[in-house]
């Protein structure tokens, strides 16, 4: 009985050994992909956004050239949204003031009404 217990242990490591390896199969490919998407993507930033980044002889921009212009990118962005957060709270003020000016004339059209 202890052997047939032994023997029921070894084969349930070895099917964990199989669905590991399995596993480290899958992760091998995963990262594959990934390696893949990412030059994919380095191409695709260096192209959208510098197509002088690649040098004439058509040679393949540094890691460190794609990161520089993805933080480029990146502050640009964050530029532009608080060049919109700043317009957006001119505009509310803008539209707070027009709102005070209408009630204001309201109140005038009715004060003109009541004096006729």
């Amino acid at each position: 009985q202890a052997e047939e217990e032994l023997q029921e242990a070894c084969a349930r490591q070895a099917l964990q050994l199989q669905e590991m390896g399995r596993r480290e199969s899958l992760l091998r490919a995963d990262v594959g992909r990934a390696r893949e998407q990412l030059e994919s993507f380095k191409s695709q930033v260096l192209r959208a956004c510098s197509p002088g980044a690649v040098g004439a002889a058509g040679t393949a921009a540094t890691e460190q050239q794609v990161i520089e212009k993805v933080r480029q990118i990146s502050e640009e962005n964050q530029q532009s949204h608080e060049r919109e957060k700043c317009l957006q709270e001119e505009l509310d003020s803008l539209l707070s003031k027009e709102k005070e000016v209408s009630e204001s004339v309201e109140v005038l059209k009715k004060s003109l009404q009541e004096l006729q």
